[in-house]
């Protein structure tokens, strides 16, 4: 199988109903982003971190394959048999519960929070502080997507609670990692 089809040398790209649009389309954007999102996740997950966060991550980037695939799909576009011939996972709320389950968990096992911490204090840890950004953008992105077409809620909880989860991870690592928690302090 070739790698590139030359289709796109336009300056477009079918989505999975093959409808063509632009590469600088929202809903491209949107897809994009969680892909970038889901690269940042692969190399917090190949750093010297606990083998039980790494199994969390891959996880994750599973699920986050899930939304780029609802991302790619415009079923408001499709026929009918196209809806019936396209079989797209979908996230649910289960998804959503055991994120928020592993923010729980982490949270538990490290000092509640006082002030808001600068990104940063290791190398891992500023991964996942970017994580964490890009997520947040792939979710402003999505929300821009479904104020124009039908795009499922799960979807924005699902990217919400992974920037939540993120942060919470960046903290855990800090302290798994022996790292300095920098509290930002405004001025006076």
């Amino acid at each position: 199988m070739k790698i590139y089809t030359k289709t796109g040398d336009d300056g477009t790209t079918s989505l999975y109903t093959g409808k063509r649009v632009s590469k600088s389309h929202i809903r491209i954007e949107s897809y994009g982003t969680v892909d970038e999102l889901n690269s940042y996740l692969g190399l917090i997950r190949d750093q010297a971190i606990p083998q039980e966060l790494r199994i969390v991550l891959e996880k994750i980037q599973n699920e986050l394959f899930v939304v780029g695939s609802e991302l790619a799909t415009d079923l408001e576009s499709a026929t009918e048999a196209q809806k019936k011939r396209l079989k797209v996972q979908r996230i649910t709320e289960a998804d959503i519960e055991f994120i928020e389950t592993q923010i729980d968990m982490m949270n538990d096992s490290i000092p509640a929070m006082t002030h808001f911490v600068l990104p940063g204090g290791h190398q891992t840890v500023s991964f996942c502080h970017i994580a964490r950004c890009v997520c947040r953008r792939a979710e402003r992105q999505v929300i821009h997507l479904s104020s124009q077409e039908a795009i499922e809620n799960n979807v924005i909880k699902y990217l919400n609670r992974l920037s939540d989860y993120l942060f919470v991870l960046a903290r855990k690592l800090t302290y798994t990692l022996n790292a300095e928690e920098i509290k930002w302090v405004p001025r006076q």
